[in-house]
C-alpha cells in the first residue's frame, strides 16, 4: 500500500533491548520474548514507547521486542521468515498482501478470536475483507488511510461555494463554478485508477472477480463503465494529463501553485503542499468523495495494514493476545489520534470528530474497498492495464473494447 525510503538495518524499539533470544542479566528466567514486525512510519516511537511501556506492565512475564521494517523489499523478507524456522511472532503487512502470504498456508487462522474477542462485525470493510480468505480469517485490521478531496477554501469561496459538495451531481456543479471564476475546478490526472476504482465501486462494478475458482477481469461491465464515464466527466474538468497519474507530476505540486481548487488524495498530500506553499497552511480543508446520494460518500480504495501471526510462530498465545490488544478500544484510539488515521472500526470513527482530514477520511473508510483479494493481484500492478485503457477512454477511443482488453490482460495476470 505505500512505499517507504532506501531499506536500512533493521531498527528495534522496545522499552528494555534485547541481545538475541536470551535473557539479560537480573531479568526473570521466566520471561517470554514476542518479537513484532511493525513497518517503519506506520506508528511513532512514543506511542511505540507507551504500547511497549504498558503491555510489559500489564503482562510481567511478557517482553515485547519490536523490529521496524522497511516496505522496500518487505514480501521477499515476510515469505522468507514465514518459511523460516524462526519467524516473528506478530507481523504487520500491506491490507492488500494478506492474501499472497495466506496462500502458503504460513499464516495462522484466527477467524475465532475475530468473532469471540475482536468484534469483526464493525471492522472497516476495506481492511477486513482483504484479511479473509476461503472464510478464513488470516489478517486483523490495524489501521487504515483513504483518499478524500483536499480543497483551496479560498477559491471556493471566490466562487461562491458556501460548504463542500455532498452528491457527484453538486461535485460537478461546484467545480463547474470555479472553473468560471479563472481557477482550476480540479487537477486530476488521467491515470489515477485507485481513484477510479472507487467510482466503479460506487455503481456496483468491480475490478475482477472470481467466478468457478478463477479470476477475471470485469472492467467490460456495464457497472464497471459507469464508472470511467463519470472519471471521465470530472477529469475533463481540469487540466490533468490523461497519460500519466498523479505522481507525474506530482500533484501536490501542481496544487501548491494556488490556483488548483481541488485534488484527490490522502491527507497526508497537505504536508507537501503546504511545504512548497506555506500560505496554504491555513486554506485547506478536506471532505470525502461526494458519492450518488447525499446520505453515502463514493466507495473510496482504502489502503492500511493488517497484523497477521504466522503458523510457526514461537510465542503464538502471547502474539495473539499482543494483536487483540493493538486491535481494541484502547490502542485503536491512541493510534488513530496519535498518527491521523482511521482506527479499524466504524464504531470508532468518533474518537477522530474534530480533525478535520482523518473525520473525512473515517466517513469514506466506512465504505471502502480493497483491491480484489486474489494471491495474484501484484502481477496486475507490476504492469497495470487499467492505466492505458483509461488514457485510452480519455482520448476518445471506444470505452466498451479498451475495456474489454483491459479485462483480458488482467484476467490473464491474474491466471499466470
Amino acid at each position: 500500500m505505500k512505499k517507504r525510503l532506501l531499506a536500512r538495518p533493521i531498527a528495534l524499539v522496545s522499552i528494555l533491548a534485547l541481545t538475541g533470544c536470551g535473557a539479560l542479566p537480573g531479568q526473570d528466567a521466566g520471561t517470554r520474548t514476542v518479537t513484532v514486525w511493525l513497518m517503519k512510519g506506520s506508528a511513532s516511537d512514543d506511542f511505540l514507547k507507551r504500547f511497549t511501556s504498558a503491555y510489559e506492565q500489564e503482562n510481567p512475564g511478557i517482553r515485547l521486542e519490536v523490529a521496524l521494517q522497511e516496505w522496500t523489499g518487505i514480501g521477499k523478507k515476510v515469505m522468507a521468515a514465514l518459511e523460516s524456522e524462526n519467524a516473528p511472532d506478530v507481523i504487520e503487512v500491506g491490507n492488500t498482501q494478506v492474501a499472497q502470504y495466506a496462500d502458503t498456508e504460513l499464516l495462522y487462522d484466527l477467524t475465532l478470536e475475530s468473532v469471540r474477542d475482536l468484534g469483526h462485525e464493525e471492522w472497516l470493510p476495506g481492511l477486513a475483507e482483504p484479511g479473509s480468505i476461503d472464510g478464513s480469517q488470516f489478517g486483523i485490521p490495524w489501521y487504515a488511510a483513504n483518499r478524500v478531496v483536499v480543497y483551496h477554501k479560498d477559491l471556493f469561496e471566490r466562487a461562491g461555494i458556501e460548504e463542500p459538495p455532498k452528491t457527484r451531481e453538486q461535485w460537478l456543479e461546484d467545480t463547474e463554478k470555479i472553473n468560471r471564476t479563472g481557477a482550476q475546478g480540479i487537477y486530476l490526472a488521467g491515470q489515477d485508477w485507485y481513484t477510479l476504482s472507487g467510482f466503479i465501486w460506487d455503481e456496483g462494478g468491480d475490478l475482477a472477480v472470481e467466478r468457478n475458482g478463477e479470476w477475471v477481469g470485469v472492467l467490460d461491465t456495464p457497472a464497471a463503465l459507469r464508472g470511467m464515464a463519470f472519471y471521465k466527466k470530472l477529469q475533463a474538468l481540469g487540466s490533468g494529463p490523461r497519460d500519466a497519474d498523479e505522481e507525474n507530476p506530482p500533484q501536490a505540486g501542481v496544487f501548491a501553485q494556488g490556483e488548483v481548487a481541488q485534488i484527490i488524495a490522502t491527507p497526508g498530500a497537505a504536508a507537501a503542499i503546504e511545504e512548497r506553499n506555506p500560505a496554504l497552511a491555513s486554506r485547506l480543508g478536506f471532505f470525502p468523495i461526494p458519492g450518488k446520494s447525499a446520505d453515502k460518500p463514493c466507495a473510496v480504495f482504502t489502503g492500511g495494514s493488517d497484523l497477521v501471526v504466522p503458523v510457526n510462530a514461537r510465542e503464538r498465545a502471547a502474539a495473539i493476545d499482543v494483536v487483540k490488544a493493538l486491535a481494541g478500544e484502547k490502542w485503536q484510539t491512541d493510534l488513530a489520534r496519535t498518527m491521523n488515521y482511521v482506527p479499524n472500526k466504524t464504531s470508532l470513527a468518533s474518537v477522530v470528530e474534530g480533525q478535520e482530514a482523518t473525520a473525512a477520511m473515517a466517513a469514506g473508510a466506512a465504505r471502502g474497498r480493497a483491491t480484489p483479494n486474489s494471491p495474484k493481484w501484484a502481477d496486475v500492478e507490476a504492469d497495470n492495464p487499467i492505466k492505458p485503457y483509461m488514457t485510452a477512454v480519455l482520448q476518445g477511443r471506444d470505452p466498451e473494447a479498451e475495456a474489454r482488453a483491459a479485462s483480458e490482460l488482467i484476467t490473464g495476470a491474474l491466471a499466470g
